[in-house]
């Protein structure tokens, strides 16, 4: 049972560590630890709002571009973002292995409202967990940028196509 519990916690871990964009092939090679060497390439991006503001963000959905978000990138513009896509809803967890660039996150939730935003270290290898269970996306920027643009708790994202869950989940 303890085995059972510590490899799910592993694999929510693995799925959910400092991601990054996707190659046009998936990558096969991995690290001693079974995760991914290097930065893929760019992800499709999507306009999103938050409030006035607007972002470019990629879209990580797949299993591989959820493990590998922004690991191994060097910069992220002001103005870019990474959203991820969860499988399902849950309390998220996020950590910066191999993340060199300070990133915020902010768990979301199917509505896409913002549960909560956290500060993210570069290399921090613990896990950020959300406090919430009910997080479905998660909108990784520059470190800082919630603050610098007076974004919280309680802010609905948009994007170009409408609500979130209009969007990733087929729903109105």
């Amino acid at each position: 049972m303890k085995m059972a519990w510590l490899g799910s916690i592993f694999l929510t871990l693995l799925l959910f560590g400092c991601r990054k964009p996707m190659e046009t092939a998936v990558d096969s090679s991995a690290s001693g630890d079974g995760g991914p060497t290097h930065a893929l390439a760019k992800l499709p991006t999507i306009k999103l709002w938050l409030g006035p503001q607007e972002l470019a963000a990629e879209i990580a959905r797949t299993p591989l571009e959820n493990q590998t978000g922004m690991m191994f990138r060097t910069n992220m513009a002001e103005m870019d973002a990474m959203l991820f896509v969860l499988p399902y809803t849950q309390q998220a967890s996020f950590w910066m292995k191999n993340c060199v660039v300070p990133l915020s996150v902010a768990y979301i939730d199917p509505e896409g409202v913002i549960q909560e935003i956290h500060d993210l270290q570069p290399g921090n290898t613990n896990p950020v967990s959300a406090a919430s269970p009910q997080i479905r996306f998660a909108l990784e920027v520059s470190q800082g940028w919630f603050n610098r643009h007076q974004i919280s708790s309680g802010a609905v994202v948009r994007t170009e196509r409408g609500s979130l869950a209009e969007t990733f989940l087929g729903r109105r």
